[in-house]
């Protein structure tokens, strides 16, 4: 089915006006949230997402979009998160840009069926496992890499050919609102619609019916209160996206059976061996820590330095920053500041009441800028061990040796990403098998994280599912299983009908232990 015709010239460059000149976006209330579900749901069954062409044509869409609108995107990102073209560019469309790319050519051999094994009762038998789309699904996407974490899955979705639904978080309300205006003159109108809505309207949005929630990192906060009643009325909530909150969206979808996808943050540990390169693990650790201005899910939380290398790891750090972001990063063009005065002063309060400042520390209200910081002499029990930190805050504890740093990592919940520096593999080794974790990364961070082959999810408390290339398909697909027999045979497989003869029981419990070693079921069926 073909798409949509495409908006007029004067509709087009009126909403590059409005979204360059920064108008006001209306919020999607409740009831134009119901209609947009609801079109979303009668095209979904009207089977227009189901050829490759129309998954093709949206792909293809959506990179031109990123491609075309570049500069509204670095601008958009500047407003939000004061956020460095680079980084825009590289971490935030790219990214996504990659992951389309890829869907678009393999999208063909994603949508195959896929033959398994047969045995001697399916010999003239197809057995085959189908890829479903799910239907209408919504995405929900966190403020700290607004434009990926809300259009990487979206590339799953509709590779696997489903229709969606996008919420933008309401913290980068720029990006939010050029999403909202952007999406309809790229993709179908009545299969994808970007909503902006505001917490009070949630209690009746909630109420939808979804066929996949997909949920990444902070998104949005509602009120304790607000989070009960939803719960206690079976519905979703689209809240905070930490633990507690994690828990709250997987019992209320669960109530509903409505499957989720939780991508969660945590504390995510960086060992240091004391056999390492300290100029490149310092460069490496400090990039990963600091770009965005350190809000970022993927980020190594703390260090756990082996005692010996600390005092070098520690000066190599200042060093580091000094030719990362010059003599006052407040003045550097390549970084950040926190996203809004309440992540700003919930991380200033975890930074002063925790360890002792060695680089950094500096902070002004009115720009919501935190310099990188660095800590030192660290407790397990100072409160920047024991909450998630969305800022440029890095703190560094002492162990003697790997033994005790896996001790320490295992003591906490599994943390979304595990990172290991060492030029001795058996130290790596060690630490990749004997932790739990979302993903794992030697002497790198964040990377994993990005790459379209590897599959990027959480284990635990720091989330369920996973996505990234084939890997965001099968997210958003059914796999039905599919045997296509016919009535030939029924000389032998009548043995399996009543009345049950004693020899018919022999017979069939002989033909098991024959097939048992190669295909453990009974070939006579």
């Amino acid at each position: 089915m073909s798409s949509p015709p495409s908006p007029s010239p004067t509709r087009w460059f009126k909403a590059l006006r409005r979204t360059r000149l920064g108008e006001p976006c209306l919020k999607t209330y409740p009831l134009e949230c119901v209609d947009l579900l609801r079109r979303a749901r009668i095209s979904f069954q009207a089977g227009r997402t189901l050829k490759e062409d129309f998954r093709l044509a949206q792909l293809e869409a959506l990179v031109r979009m990123l491609e075309e609108h570049e500069c509204d995107f670095v601008d958009a990102l500047g407003r939000d998160l004061h956020k460095p073209r680079f980084e825009t560019v590289v971490f935030e469309l790219i990214m996504v840009k990659n992951e389309a790319l890829h869907a678009i050519s393999n999208l063909k051999k994603w949508m195959e069926p896929q033959s398994v094994e047969k045995n001697l009762s399916t010999t003239l038998d197809e057995c085959l496992v189908i890829n479903e789309p799910l239907g209408v699904v919504v995405i929900m996407g966190t403020w700290c890499s607004p434009v990926q974490m809300c259009l990487v899955p979206l590339v799953g979705a509709i590779a696997a050919g489903n229709c969606a639904l996008i919420s933008p978080s309401e913290y980068t309300v720029h990006t939010a609102e050029l999403l909202h205006r952007l999406i309809p003159f790229y993709l179908d109108n009545e299969c994808f619609h970007v909503i902006l809505a505001g917490i009070s309207d949630m209690p009746e949005i909630v109420e939808l019916k979804f066929d996949h929630v997909f949920f990444t990192g902070k998104h949005k906060i509602i009120s304790k209160h607000l989070c009960n009643s939803l719960l206690e009325n079976k519905h979703i909530c689209p809240c905070l996206g930490n633990r507690e909150e994690g828990n709250k969206i997987a019992m209320a979808a669960a109530r509903t059976l409505t499957p989720v996808t939780l991508i969660l943050g945590g504390k995510n540990p960086c060992y240091v061996d004391q056999h390492c390169d300290i100029s490149t693990t310092v460069q490496r650790i400090a990039w990963a820590r600091f770009h965005n201005a350190g809000q970022s899910l993927m980020a190594p939380s703390y260090i756990l330095c082996h005692t010996d290398v600390k005092p070098r790891l520690v000066q190599a750090l200042k060093c580091c920053l000094m030719q990362f972001y010059g003599p006052d990063p407040r003045e550097s063009r390549s970084f950040g500041r926190m996203v809004n005065l309440e992540i700003f002063n919930r991380t200033r309060e975890l930074l002063w009441r925790s360890g002792k400042v060695v680089v950094g520390g500096q902070v002004t209200e009115a720009e919501k800028y935190i310099a990188p910081t660095v800590l030192t002499e660290v407790a397990e029990s100072d409160p920047i061990m024991q909450q998630e930190v969305f800022g440029p805050v890095l703190p560094i504890l002492a162990v003697n040796d790997v033994d005790e740093a896996i001790a320490f990592i295992n003591k906490q919940e599994k943390p979304l990403c595990v990172y290991a520096y060492s030029t001795n593999s058996k130290v790596i080794s060690k630490l990749m098998n004997e932790t739990s974790s979302g993903s794992f990364c030697s002497n790198d961070c964040i990377l994993q994280s990005l790459m379209v082959a590897l599959p990027f999810g959480g284990v635990g408390a720091c989330g369920m599912g996973y996505f990234h290339g084939r890997y965001s398909f099968d997210t958003f697909s059914h796999r039905k299983a599919c045997l296509l027999r016919s009535t030939r045979f029924e000389c032998v497989t009548y043995l399996r009908y009543p009345p049950y003869e004693d020899r018919n029981l022999s017979l069939m419990t002989w033909a098991c232990s024959l097939s048992q070693k190669s295909q453990g079921w009974c070939q006579i069926l």
